[in-house]
């Protein structure tokens, strides 16, 4: 099992290059097999995973530039394990549910590429590393959006491009400045992240460094005012583009806060609380309030979902376990219940090649079983009790209300506002009268559909039923980072905060 990480890494790409050689009639179903081979990979790798050690497990190094200190090194957590099981299930799902006609074969190596980087982003303990894939995922995304998008499709993937790549190249800037204090401070080159929360950094440069680090994660995230691509690349990618930007690429970037910013930088994680907290805020409130304008159903979810990353931005921010966990829960869960989203703007898309809420109305009629899992989805989206969505925005806004019960208030707000919204998109395409010939002859989901949609929902239900398979061992992850914080921060008044915040005299 030592080689797990690697073979889970490696084999999407293996495959893909193997399908160059498959017929193209055929490519559908290779690409649903390594997908569902990739997903059981996942599941063995959390089958032989201890819930019960907070540290790095599988972890495996080998030198690359080792005079530079740059070498291939890979580990994961509580964290990272189930958003490598969510890769791997959503891309899994994408394919399976693919409706795609176009160049399917060059789409499905596409995606089978993609999820490579996407999974060597959550597993990389190396920097470098870390940041060769973060970019590598920009170029099939690019390809994506601009080859199978809508009109618009050119302009949408160099917007997304260019934002997401300038961040990131100034991260980049903070990471070389990071291996170089190590240098200083050791005499050796390290960009291993288990031996970079070793170094004490003093406030100041903590400061500048958590900057750095975050325009490359908040231009990606997206948080406001950077949000603007976001909502662009959705509405003109294809629908399994925006399935797996919602519901894996836009979760690299919150990971990022939880895994470099808060252990790297503890001091000025507390200093930005509440500059972080207001960001999240607006995003929660303005996009929602946005989304509520939207007539493009693509759109909307596309601003619902910066509203929700607004949620697990305060969880993050909460800097403490029930904040960060339900962050970490509310990013799986949300990337469920977005792909979901997406995918069943996809089955409307495909039938009457629109996404404008005013061209539907009364589908409930002749798509009984479809009226019936958008529900749940929807129910999930605005955070009904015994979903998916309910548990990881209450443990987030629990968390943040450590901090500030009216802020949390307020951004309590979101589930009122995007049951408006939500809502009122339900009844308007699935309710009322058959007015639209078009709309008479369509047919109710079935076959690849159903499956795909309804994993899905059978995901949504049993994760708000039952949470605990996945919080028990993040719990443990989590607090393994609130410790290093705690034990990293130079200022006492910090020390104090986190320990507030986590309702105990010493972190445990």
């Amino acid at each position: 099992m030592e080689n797990i990480l690697s073979m889970l890494i490696f084999f999407p790409a293996v495959a893909a290059t193997v399908g160059f050689m498959i017929h193209k009639d055929s490519m559908r179903q290779f690409g649903v097999v390594v997908t569902i081979v990739e997903f059981v990979l996942a599941l063995l790798l959390w089958y032989h995973f201890d819930s019960q050690v907070a540290q790095m497990q599988f972890v495996q190094t080998l030198p690359l530039i080792s005079s530079y200190g740059i070498n291939y090194v890979v580990g994961v957590d509580g964290v990272s394990l189930f958003l490598v099981i969510m890769i791997t299930f959503m891309t899994m799902i994408a394919v399976i549910g693919l409706t795609e006609k176009k160049a399917v074969k060059n789409l499905i190596i596409t995606i089978l590429y993609l999820e490579m980087t996407m999974v060597g982003v959550f597993v990389s303990l190396d920097l470098i590393m870390f940041y060769i894939f973060w970019e590598l995922t920009l170029i099939p995304m690019f390809y994506i959006i601009g080859f199978w998008g809508a009109e618009k499709r050119f302009h949408a993937a160099i917007k997304f491009f260019l934002y997401t790549f300038i961040g990131s190249l100034i991260m980049l800037i903070g990471m070389l400045y990071f291996g170089y204090i190590y240098h200083e401070t050791t005499g050796v080159w390290s960009f291993n992240l288990l031996d970079w929360y070793s170094v004490v950094l003093p406030f100041d440069v903590q400061l500048w460094l958590f900057i750095a680090f975050f325009f490359g994660f908040a231009v990606k995230v997206p948080m406001f005012p950077f949000h603007t691509w976001l909502p662009l690349a959705h509405s003109q990618a294809p629908t399994i583009g925006s399935i797996v930007l919602a519901a894996v690429l836009l979760k690299m970037e919150t990971y990022g806060f939880i895994r470099f910013s808060l252990p790297l930088f503890p001091d000025a994680s507390v200093y930005f609380m509440p500059f972080m907290a207001t960001l999240g805020i607006i995003a929660i409130i303005y996009t929602a309030m946005v989304a509520y304008a939207q007539e493009d159903m693509k759109q909307m979810i596309a601003y619902s979902s910066i509203s929700h990353m607004g949620v697990i931005i305060l969880g993050v921010f909460a800097l403490n376990t029930e904040g960060i966990s339900g962050a970490v829960f509310l990013m799986i869960g949300h990337g469920v219940v977005s792909g979901a989203l997406f995918m069943s703007v996809g089955v409307l898309y495909d039938r009457r090649k629109t996404k404008m809420i005013k061209e539907f109305g009364g589908l409930a009629k002749n798509m009984p079983m479809f009226a019936l899992v958008y529900a749940v989805v929807l129910m999930a989206s605005i955070g009904l009790p015994l979903t998916v969505g309910f548990v990881g925005e209450f443990l987030s806004l629990l968390g943040f209300f450590k901090v500030s019960p009216i802020l949390t208030f307020i951004a309590s707000l979101t589930i009122v506002l995007s049951a408006v919204y939500m809502l009122g998109m339900y009844k308007r395409t699935f309710f009322g009268e058959l007015i639209k010939d078009e709309n008479k002859v369509m047919k109710d989901i079935h076959g690849r559909e159903l499956l795909a949609l309804g994993s899905l929902v059978f995901l949504i239900i049993s994760l708000g039923v039952y949470p605990k398979v996945i919080l028990e061992p993040l719990n443990v992850s989590v607090e393994k980072v609130v410790k290093i914080m705690d034990v990293k921060s130079v200022d006492e008044k910090t020390k104090e905060r986190l320990r507030s915040l986590n309702s105990i005299g010493e972190v445990k």
